[in-house]
C-alpha cells in the first residue's frame, strides 16, 4: 500500500514538472497567413533589372518583357483550363510580380484581371493577396497625390480592381477620387458614369443612406438634360431606397413623379403597382395624420380600377384586399363586404382559386360580425367547396359550418 502511494506521488510530481516545462517553452504561434507571394523579392530570370531600380523600362526592355509576360498569362490560363488551379495562380503571381516594372497602372490592370479570375474560382487566399497589393498601391498613390496631379486612369483602374475582388469600401474611396477630378473638369458624361458606379456600389452593400444622395444628384442631372430614360431609372432606384429605409414622404415624392411620367408617356401598365405603393405610403403617413387616409383609399381604388381595365387581375385583387383591410380598420363593414364580393369575381378572373377561398372566408367573417348567419353559412359553404378542390383548409370550413348549423338563425 505504501509503495503504491509513493508511486502515485512520484508520478504526480513528474507530470507537474513536465507540464511546467511545457508551459515555459510555449511554441511560437504560426503565422496567421502565409507570406504574400506578390511580395517575393527573389530575382526572376525574366527580370530586366533589380526591383529596387525605379527607373522606367527602356523601349528595348519593354519589347522583350511584355510578350514574355503575355505568354505567362496564357500559360496560367491553360493550366487553369487543365484543372491545375494551384499551378495556374503560381504562374499568374509570377506575372504580377514582373508587371511592376511597367508601372502602377499596368500592374493594377493585371491585378484586376487575375483578381476577377480568383474570385470566380473562389480562391480566397489569392483574392486576399491581390487586395493587399492593391491597398499598397493605393497608399503610395495617395501619398504621391500631394506632389503630382491625380492620375484618373489609375484611380478608375483601382476602383474596378477592387470591384473585381468584391472590396466595396476601398472601391468607393477610389471612385471618390475620380469624382473630385471630373467635378473640377466639369465633364458631365464622366460625372454621370462615376456617380452611377458609386451608387451601384452603395446599393450592392445595402448602404441605402449613402446611396440616396447619389441617386438624387443623378436624378437632378437627368432632369436637367431631359434624359427621360435615366430619369425613370433613378426614380425607381430612389423609390426602392426610400421603401427600404421606411421614409414614406420621400417615397411619395418620387412615386408621384414616376406616375406623372407614366401617364404622360401613356405607359398605363405600370400604374396599378405604382398606385398600390403610393396608397401604402399614405397609409403609413396617416398614422400621424389621419386625414391622409382619404388619399390611401383613393389610390387603392385607382389601383383597382386601372388594373381591372388593363385586365391585370393579380394587382386588382391586391388592391381590393388592401381596401378591405382599410375599410375594416375603420369599421366600414358594408364597404368591406361590397369589396369582398368584387374580390371573389376578381380572383375568379385571375383563376386564383386559393384567393377565392380566402375571399369567401372573409365574407363569412364579415357576415358573422353583422350577425347575419344565413349569409355567413352560404359564404363558408362556398369556401368549403373550393377547399375540397384544393385539398386545403377543409377542416377549418367544416368547423365554421358546424358552428353555424347549431345556431338558431
Amino acid at each position: 500500500m505504501l509503495r503504491r502511494l509513493i508511486a502515485i506521488a512520484t508520478a504526480t510530481i513528474l507530470f507537474s514538472s513536465s507540464l511546467t516545462l511545457a508551459q515555459s517553452k510555449k511554441p511560437k504561434p504560426p503565422d496567421k497567413f502565409p507570406p504574400n507571394p506578390l511580395e517575393i523579392t527573389t530575382p526572376d530570370p525574366l527580370s530586366p533589372r533589380s526591383p529596387k531600380d525605379q527607373q522606367p523600362l527602356t523601349l528595348q526592355e519593354r519589347q522583350k518583357l511584355e510578350p514574355a509576360l503575355d505568354a505567362l498569362n496564357q500559360e496560367a490560363a491553360a493550366k487553369l483550363q487543365a484543372g491545375e488551379p494551384e499551378a495556374a495562380f503560381e504562374i499568374w503571381n509570377r506575372e504580377l510580380r514582373l508587371r511592376r516594372f511597367f508601372g502602377s497602372l499596368a500592374e493594377v490592370q493585371a491585378l484586376s484581371r487575375v483578381g476577377a479570375i480568383a474570385w470566380n474560382q473562389n480562391n480566397g487566399e489569392e483574392v486576399q493577396y491581390i487586395t493587399q497589393r492593391l491597398q499598397a498601391i493605393q497608399k503610395q498613390t495617395q501619398s504621391e497625390k500631394k506632389t503630382a496631379p491625380i492620375d484618373l486612369e489609375l484611380w478608375r483602374s483601382l476602383g474596378q480592381a477592387y470591384q473585381n475582388v468584391r472590396s466595396s469600401k476601398p472601391a468607393i474611396e477610389a471612385y471618390n477620387q475620380v469624382l473630385l477630378v471630373v467635378r473640377q473638369q466639369k465633364d458631365p458624361i464622366a460625372l454621370v458614369e462615376t456617380l452611377q458606379t458609386i451608387g451601384e456600389l452603395h446599393l450592392s452593400w445595402f448602404d441605402y443612406p449613402k446611396a440616396a444622395p447619389i441617386y438624387e444628384e443623378l436624378l437632378s442631372l437627368a432632369t436637367s438634360l431631359s434624359d427621360r430614360a435615366n430619369e425613370v431609372i433613378y426614380l425607381q432606384r430612389l423609390a426602392y431606397i426610400y421603401e427600404q429605409t421606411n421614409q414614406p414622404q420621400q417615397s411619395l415624392n418620387v412615386l408621384n413623379k414616376l406616375a406623372e411620367i407614366y401617364v404622360n408617356d401613356n405607359n398605363l401598365t405600370k400604374i396599378p403597382q405604382l398606385k398600390l405603393a403610393i396608397a401604402s405610403d399614405y397609409e403609413s403617413l396617416a398614422k400621424k395624420d389621419p386625414k391622409l387616409l382619404l388619399e390611401a383609399f383613393k389610390n387603392y381604388q385607382e389601383a383597382y380600377t386601372t388594373a381591372w381595365q388593363l385586365q391585370q387581375f393579380v394587382p386588382a385583387g391586391e388592391a381590393l384586399q388592401k381596401l378591405i383591410a382599410l375599410y375594416r380598420s375603420q369599421g366600414q363593414t358594408d364597404e368591406a363586404l361590397q369589396a369582398s364580393q368584387i374580390l371573389v369575381q376578381t380572383q375568379a378572373q385571375a383563376a386564383n382559386f386559393y384567393g377565392m377561398m380566402q375571399a369567401y372566408d372573409q365574407i363569412g367573417q364579415l357576415y358573422l360580425e353583422r350577425k347575419e348567419f344565413p349569409q355567413a353559412l352560404t359564404a363558408f359553404q362556398k369556401g368549403l367547396k373550393l377547399a375540397q378542390q384544393l385539398k386545403h383548409e377543409e377542416a377549418y370550413f367544416t368547423e365554421q359550418i358546424e358552428k353555424l348549423s347549431k345556431t338558431n338563425f
